[in-house]
């Protein structure tokens, strides 16, 4: 009997190979497994299942991890407003958890003695697949082909070509990752410095060029409808990103420190997480109080940099986690937004928990709740311990 390895495949250059090496070259019973996190169609599932069975694997299955996904993740970025950087919303960080961890319970559920994937030993996929796959089954042993025989997509190719497998190279000069919180664009002009994608490298194409409004309504925290219409949060996050994309909304080069230490570039086009991160933060600087909003960027920064770094199984997440949820619960309201070719800009807001209800004053104009003489004595006493500092203090540091 030959010995079950689970694959994480995707249908690409990189676990195509691991296909055939881990048949032919390991002699093992390969079963392929591709986790769907909102990225693909029922068609592209479908050629990817052919193509699968087409590399030979003894069985090939499809994990739909979109619902859990969101649950279990998405909506905690959205919470907490996290952007690695101020610039990327974590669209592949945060998918390769979950993906991880649905293949590890399905290396469970067949009774696998090993587990494989295809990272190489350069990224974070590597750290993140293998970290949750030794908390989660550390029984079981983890192969990396592409890692441990220092590939080349160059020496993939050829070795394919070989086993009678034809893939173009035209076809690998871009590796691309969708998935329902965002697109990732990896090419030759990211691994430098001072280059950037070509327009021709992003997914979608710009095609809209007039500006267009749009409403977004919020739930406690939740994007729940797009101009009037009540939606699953799933469904609008897709739903938006199929408005917003042809404007070229969201795209970026995101520059970061990889979890081994170097730094790393890619390219993302992720319009509808920007948007809704953005249209989010707006609304909640309406609704929330100062320290609110000041705990939040704390925990919310520390909660995206763990993620990222594949420690979503560690069980302070979940008590963060417990933290943003419960500062969502008046982050309700409508937010105004208006796309425009590679940009987009927030209007405004409408909530019935808005803090800046003209029932107690407009700012910079006037108050209803306290006179001038208050503001006199209010500025003594805020002030009273910093004066109190500097009288004792004051010759000694003023040098």
């Amino acid at each position: 009997m030959k010995k079950k390895v689970v694959l994480a495949f995707s249908g690409g250059l990189d676990t195509s190979f691991c296909c055939i090496h881990l048949a032919e070259d390991r002699g093992l019973e390969v079963h392929s497994v591709i986790v769907n996190t909102g990225g693909f169609s029922g068609e592209e599932l479908q050629e990817i299942e052919k193509r699968a069975y087409a590399l030979g694997v003894a069985s090939h299955a499809v994990v739909d991890e979109t619902e859990s996904y969101y649950d279990g993740c998405i909506k905690y970025l959205v919470f907490g407003n996290v952007l690695k950087n101020a610039t990327y919303p974590l669209s592949v960080s945060a998918e390769r958890v979950s993906q991880a961890t649905a293949i590890a319970n399905y290396v469970k559920k067949i009774g696998a003695d090993y587990v494989a994937h295809g990272s190489t030993g350069a990224g974070n996929d590597q750290v993140r697949f293998d970290m949750i796959f030794n908390i989660l089954i550390p029984e079981v042993e983890i192969i990396t082909p592409i890692r441990d025989l220092k590939l080349s997509r160059e020496a993939e190719i050829e070795y394919l070509a070989k086993h009678g497998v034809e893939y173009s190279a035209e076809k690998a000069r871009y590796s691309i990752n969708k998935g329902l919180w965002g697109t990732s664009v990896g090419g030759k002009e990211t691994l430098t410095s001072n280059e950037t994608l070509p327009e021709s490298a992003w997914p979608t194409q710009v095609s809209e060029t007039e500006a267009k409004r749009i409403e977004l309504t919020f739930e406690k925290g939740e994007l729940v409808g797009i101009d009037g219409e009540k939606l699953n949060p799933v469904v609008a996050i897709q739903k938006l990103q199929a408005i917003a994309q042809p404007f070229g909304i969201g795209r970026d080069i995101h520059v970061g420190d990889t979890i081994i230490g170097i730094k790393g570039r890619v390219g993302f086009e992720a319009a509808a997480p920007i948007i809704i991160i953005k249209a989010h933060h707006t609304l909640e600087k309406h609704t929330l109080t100062k320290w609110q909003l000041s705990w939040k960027e704390q925990l919310s920064s520390f909660y995206g940099n763990w993620l990222h770094e594949g420690q979503f199984h560690d069980p302070i997440m979940r008590n963060i986690e417990a933290f943003l949820a419960d500062t969502q619960k008046v982050v309700s309201g409508k937010v105004f937004v208006e796309l425009l070719p590679y940009r987009f800009q927030i209007i405004g807001i409408e909530s019935n928990h808005d803090l800046m209800s003209n029932k107690f004053g407009s700012y910079g104009e006037m108050n209803n709740a306290w006179s001038g003489e208050d503001v006199k004595g209010f500025s003594k006493i805020f002030g009273n311990q910093v004066m109190i500092w500097h009288k004792v203090n004051g010759e000694e540091t003023e040098s």
